[in-house]
């Protein structure tokens, strides 16, 4: 490839506007506000494990009384085990990242993240990370248009731009934790209905789907284990099975969870939400 086709390329793959599929901010405070909300995230986190670092030396819930670190402390323990991961793409992210926007290789010396930068790069990334233009800033080099979030089933979406910041509804604790009762709480205050039986929970789930498509929710998501099977349950099934439930505070969880799923799954259909389905995925 010569290198006029490979600047041309560049120079169009640059000008795209992009769409982040799926996230886990927050969007009343999206921007991180020190280099240990980066550092700190867990592909850094669980890179460094890997390459020997106790877990316990950024962790130290239980060792030091449950207090987390100060954030420039952690920064200061992890980046020594940086060195160790520097084939890894995320740490080639990381560099990246301090020298777009953090001042690396221009207001400091060095074109990666190591021990001899780390604190210059950590104290100049505090100060623009804290002015109020840097979200903006931040979205507009990027070229993001949209963000996709994960938004508990019962959030109420209030307080931030849903255009932008784009909800996604996340159904793990519908399908898999509905027999317990702080769920089935959270469930009847969202939806406003009182859940009895098949008919009413299918009422619920309909309600949280218009409230969610009335907030410019996009999509729909949940993490299925790799022993999920989806399979169709008859109504009456699950009529039995939460009037039993409800009485004696035990429910069949394997039918519950299939029948709720396949709701999901009409609900996305009859919204034209695509279901994005996270299969395999094996918690703890």
């Amino acid at each position: 490839m010569s290198e006029a086709l490979e600047t041309r390329l560049f120079e169009q793959l640059e000008a795209l506007r992009l769409i982040d599929p799926h996230t886990h901010i927050d969007p009343h405070a999206a921007a991180s506000k020190t280099l240990a909300d980066v550092l700190g995230y867990h592909y850094y986190t669980e890179l460094a494990h890997s390459a020997g670092l106790p877990k316990a030396e950024i962790e130290p819930h239980e060792e030091e009384g449950g207090q987390r670190l100060d954030p420039k402390e952690l920064v200061a323990r992890l980046v020594p085990s940086l060195d160790r991961l520097r084939n890894t793409v995320q740490v080639s992210w990381l560099d990246e990242i301090c020298r777009e926007f953090f001042g690396l290789g221009r207001d400091i010396p060095g074109d990666r993240l190591d021990e001899s930068n780390w604190e210059a790069v950590y104290d100049n990334a505090a100060r623009i990370m804290g002015d109020p233009s840097y979200e903006e800033e931040l979205l507009n080099h990027s070229g993001l248009d949209g963000v996709f979030l994960t938004n508990d089933f019962d959030d109420p979406l209030e307080g931030f731009e849903t255009s932008r910041y784009i909800p996604c509804l996340r159904t793990d604790d519908l399908v898999f934790k509905l027999g317990q009762p702080d769920v089935r709480e959270r469930l009847e205050k969202a939806s406003g209905v009182s859940l009895s039986d098949a008919a009413s929970l299918r009422t619920a789930i309909g309600n949280l789907f218009d409230h969610f498509v009335g907030k410019g929710a996009k999509a729909c998501a949940i993490s299925l284990p790799p022993d999920f099977s989806p399979e169709a349950i008859g109504d009456e099934e699950i009529d039995a099975q939460i009037a039993t439930g409800l009485e004696h505070g035990e429910f069949e969880w394997e039918e519950l969870n299939q029948w709720v799923f396949f709701r999901l799954a009409e609900y996305c259909h009859d919204h034209r939400l695509p279901f994005d389905l996270m299969i395999g995925v094996n918690r703890g």
